[in-house]
């Protein structure tokens, strides 16, 4: 392992990192609100850190290898954390602890979308857009974002590229050079997220909150500029118009570029993944809009756009609100936040357990029910027409039973805290979901969590973010090995 080469990718990667602070220098420099230099002191931290960091280790020139590539994206997500918080903590608009702080970054960066904040109505834009540029960044992944850059400065970024993309996605690579790939992947996110927020506009949002909710809304993150969240705008227009792009962002970008090359909308329906999610989702919704109008709780039009909205961004791990779900009635809070444990597609900016695993371990049960009736029959398992190899069926009970494993001991760990058990858990689903809102004291924001309890869930975030498997490698003592 080349401890200096990942130490000299890291500094590179927080140059690349510090520039996000520019778009909300320059608009605290237009409104005069006092946050330029904020984040002009954020910016020179970061990047001279960065270019301290790539200085120390200029010499270190080796390729990089597959735990090089995971000790950067771990080493890279935390340290990215870490200096994310400063504009919060340097800010005279907002009173925050360290441990918040920290823990709003983390929620951007991760793309959960908890968040400790309250008054966002009053707090300058710069920092508004701060945040939802947290998320946009997170979406796409910084470190895929990256490899389009390292190749450029010498240093290859397949490695990275594997190590950010753990889950069982069908294929990794879209284009022969990773390069391409990472220029590809990032093309469709920018187009789309253009796209949503021309749609955001035309459909009454100001150009301010337009582009705010469209970084939040493709990457799947679900930070708002307004308290209210979605149902500030009081809407019905802009719920659908945030449900489709919820959804299509849901969607493996890998598809929708095989899509948009080959001109071909049928792709979609080809996909086992696409076609489960979707009918997942479908049957999710009419539950929850039936619910709600043999309940009463809304008008059956409102109940329709309402259930529609927040199914979709529960199920999406986006973590938007139009309405105050927790306070719903009968068991839609736990359905809705139990949604998110599939989450979005693989290869998408959702979180959760990803919908390929789901199904491979549906398919996989029925597979086991054939095989008790017929012992002595070969049954293969199949997707798309074409046969799963058993590693990947191993490594994805593998991944099933440590992401159960590790929520137990995060929920034993948020207990230990004083929450009740309903906001502990919800917390911890919430966090490793990455889905952002919570039930019981969690459930409009994370202020009356405890610092220990923040650092925890900041963990769980980190830990979804990544697939879990990428940060628990790190602890394993075969890593360290030569």
């Amino acid at each position: 392992m080349n401890i200096g080469l990942c130490i000299r990718i890291v500094g590179l990667l927080l140059m690349l990192f510090s520039l996000g602070t520019l778009p909300s220098m320059v608009l605290g420099w237009v409104q005069e609100d006092g946050t330029a230099v904020v984040f002009g002191q954020a910016f020179a931290a970061t990047a001279v850190s960065g270019v301290f960091l790539s200085l120390l280790t200029q010499r270190v020139n080796s390729e990089l290898q597959i735990r090089d590539g995971f000790l950067v994206t771990a080493a890279f997500w935390i340290v990215l954390g870490l200096y994310g918080s400063l504009p919060f903590l340097l800010s005279n608009a907002m009173q925050v602890s360290v441990i918040d702080a920290i823990f709003e970054s983390v929620s951007g960066l991760t793309t959960t979308g908890a968040t400790v904040l309250d008054g966002l109505d009053s707090l300058p834009q710069s920092i508004l857009l701060y945040r939802q540029l947290l998320q946009w960044l997170g979406g796409i992944g910084i470190i895929v974002l990256a490899v389009a850059v390292l190749p450029m400065l010498g240093i290859g970024g397949v490695q990275l590229y594997r190590a950010e993309s753990t889950g069982p996605a069908k294929d990794s690579k879209l284009t022969p050079r990773i390069t391409s790939t990472a220029k590809a992947l990032f093309s469709i996110y920018l187009g789309l997220t253009i796209a949503c927020a021309l749609a955001y506009f035309l459909a009454g949002m100001s150009i301010f909150d337009a582009i705010g909710h469209a970084f939040s809304t493709i990457a799947i993150g679900g930070f708002s500029t307004h308290d209210a969240s979605m149902g500030y705008f009081d809407s019905e227009l802009i719920l659908m118009v945030a449900s489709l792009f919820m959804m299509i962002s849901a969607i493996n970008f890998g598809l929708h570029f095989l899509v948009f090359s080959k001109r071909d909308l049928g792709i979609y329906s080809l996909d086992s993944e696409t076609k489960f999610f979707l009918w997942m989702v479908i049957a999710a919704t009419c539950i929850t809009c039936t619910t709600l109008i043999i309940n009463e709780t809304l008008a059956p039009s409102k109940a329709v756009v309402h259930g529609i909205f927040q199914t979709v961004s529960i199920t999406t791990t986006t973590g938007f609100a139009s309405d105050n779900f927790a306070l719903w009635p009968s068991f839609l809070p736990i359905f809705l936040v139990m949604l998110s444990v599939m989450g979005a597609c693989a290869g998408s900016t959702g979180g959760g357990m990803k919908a390929m695993r789901i199904l491979l371990i549906f398919r996989q049960g029925l597979r086991e029910l054939r095989q008790l009736l017929h012992p002595n029959a070969v049954i293969p398992l199949k997707l798309d027409h074409r046969r799963v190899r058993p590693e990947v069926v191993s490594a994805v009970w593998s991944f099933f039973a440590v992401y159960m494993f590790s929520t137990f001991i995060l929920v034993l760990c948020m207990l230990g805290t004083g929450l009740d058990f309903l906001s502990a858990t919800s917390s911890v689903i919430a966090s490793i979901n990455n889905l952002g809102p919570g039930l019981g004291a969690v459930a409009s924001n994370y202020a009356a969590v405890t610092d220990s309890g923040k650092l925890i869930l900041a963990i769980a975030m980190l830990l979804g973010r990544l697939e879990i498997f990428t940060l628990l490698i790190l602890f394993t003592a075969t890593f360290w090995r030569p």
